[in-house]
């Protein structure tokens, strides 16, 4: 047994230090996974990191080792952080989504050329990922943020691997066409290479 499975069984019956090493040990990548969801310069990602963290040592009594402790708290995260960014853009529209996340990437400390159109690339997806169904974008998430296989995307939504996988078509089939009828969004995604 690896030592974080152990620290997250000892977390779960209730120890403090198990609970603080635990949290110490997976915060790096909750921050990670909440400022790749939401925004580098995005002042959410640092509340939605902590609400993950804390949904985390919550759910960590059920935690039942059918993958990493790691990538349980990763799948956690990615969860309060989809939510909290389809809070955040609630009636906004997709074209106002990209407006702002594209004028925030502008206003972000200087950069290299690369880094900026970097950042643009990700803001435009995470504004695609807002135009769709809330299912589609958690599986999309899973599969591409995290690099989850259909099984764990499957276990992490409580739906069977022959949805997951229409999901994710699904949503695949609707970027394409949301990127198709958006010039300005398809060129800046061509632009990647």
């Amino acid at each position: 047994m690896d030592s974080l499975r152990e620290l997250a069984g000892e977390a779960a019956a209730g120890d403090a230090e198990a609970t603080r090493r635990i949290v110490e040990s997976v915060s790096p990548a909750v921050f990670r996974v909440a400022r790749t969801v939401l925004g580098a310069s995005n002042a959410e990602a640092q509340d939605a990191a902590q609400e993950s963290l804390v949904a985390f040592v919550q759910a960590l009594p059920r935690f039942r080792g059918e993958s990493g402790v790691l990538h349980f708290a990763c799948r956690i995260a990615l969860h309060v952080s989809v939510s909290a960014r389809r809070h955040l853009h609630a009636g906004r529209s997709a074209v106002g989504a990209l407006a702002v996340e594209t004028a925030a990437a502008e206003a972000a400390p200087p950069r290299g050329d690369e880094d900026v159109a970097a950042e643009r690339r990700r803001a435009a997806l995470r504004a695609l990922l807002d135009t769709l169904p809330e299912e589609q974008a958690e599986s999309m998430a899973l599969r591409f943020v995290l690099g989850c296989t259909l099984r764990e995307i499957a276990e992490a939504t409580g739906a069977p691997e022959n949805t997951v996988r229409s999901r994710l078509r699904l949503a695949k089939e609707a970027l394409r066409r949301r990127i198709a009828e958006d010039p300005a969004v398809a060129g800046l995604l061509r632009n990647a290479g």
